[in-house]
């Protein structure tokens, strides 16, 4: 998730944990710092390889088998600052704490998660929460705040009591989007061959639906309010990099990287319906019933054998694609 409910959300179980209200303070900022740190991955990339980020964000920082190590790490470099008001055993703890909620927290998202690294690669994604989500964090921000200005460890542990909830009441949202996803296949007289469904940007009650059938994705949306509202979408056809691309050697680092990509999206790949050589990630659109994603990656018929893909993103939507989003919402 956002950097801002990370850290937030790491300072209010940091912050739980100890019983002196003298603490907090010092709860509050090394649970913040530390509930950030493993997002320094993003630090790892390369000049030459557009995609190796995409490898190593959410990859081991952000395992559970890690969290020991990195917690050691913040508070190694916490120590200098706090030792006067804080043993290290203590600084430990915080760190530890703030850290742990990390890639849990990541693992709720529909991005994808190394939970289990190194002993196994899936990306955990429960899909239960948007990547940004005001009304997880907003709630979070004021009890943690509160604690500290009022120097109450009571708000911190209704803060950290309040996220639990809201992620796990996400899952009733997921599973009554599932049901409408079978409901309109049925309609169709397909059967999913997969499926994904996930809350569009910010809120959880618009929410993207995708499954495949026949060597196609079909893509639609809902609102889950008292009662759902489909928003029809289109589909396009699965990719088929034999087929889309003959021109292309398999051996190529092309190729190569085609299938690193594969496995980041979860295989929901298809190609643009703008660029034929730009093969996107079905999971992000700005429109949630709508195919073009917020990134992807693009092939060159000119490349030799050893060159690496392009990667594109598109940061932000038109106005239109904007306003479209705000009517689907309100």
């Amino acid at each position: 998730m956002d950097p801002v409910s990370q850290a937030f959300l790491g300072a209010s179980l940091s912050q739980s944990s100890t019983t002196k209200k003298s603490q907090l303070i010092s709860a509050f900022f090394i649970g913040a710092l530390a509930g950030m740190a493993p997002d320094l991955d993003v630090l790892i990339k390369s000049s030459t390889d557009p995609i190796l980020f995409l490898e190593f964000h959410r990859q081991f920082t952000h395992s559970l088998i890690f969290i020991p190590i990195g917690a050691l790490l913040c508070a190694l470099v916490f120590y200098p600052f706090a030792k006067s008001a804080l043993s290290f055993k203590q600084i430990y703890l915080f760190s530890f704490l703030g850290y742990a909620t990390h890639g849990l927290l990541d693992a709720c998202t529909s991005y994808g998660t190394l939970l289990f690294w190194p002993f196994s690669y899936q990306r955990v994604a429960w899909n239960t929460v948007s990547i940004v989500d005001p009304f997880f964090t907003l709630p979070l921000i004021g009890f943690v705040l509160l604690a500290v200005f009022r120097k109450r460890i009571l708000y911190a542990r209704l803060g950290f009591i309040y996220a639990v909830l809201f992620l796990s009441l996400g899952l009733v949202q997921k599973n009554r989007a599932e049901e409408v996803l079978e409901t309109l296949a049925q309609q169709r007289n397909h059967v999913p061959e997969r499926m994904l469904v996930k809350p569009s940007f910010a809120n959880r009650h618009v929410w993207k639906m995708v499954y495949e059938y026949n060597g196609r994705y079909y893509v639609d949306a809902v609102k889950l309010l008292w009662q759902a509202e489909i928003f029809s979408g289109m589909s396009v056809k699965k990719l088929n990099v034999k087929q889309d691309f003959s021109w292309l050697d398999l051996n190529s680092q092309q190729a190569k990287d085609i299938e690193r990509f594969r496995w980041f999206s979860n295989d929901f790949l298809a190609l643009s319906s703008n660029d034929p050589n730009y093969i996107i990630d079905m999971r992000y659109s700005f429109l949630p019933n709508q195919i073009e994603a917020k990134w992807g990656i693009i092939l060159s018929e000119k490349n030799n054998k050893q060159q690496h893909v392009s990667y594109k993103m598109h940061n932000r939507p038109n106005k239109e694609t904007l306003n479209q989003f705000m009517d689907m919402l309100f």
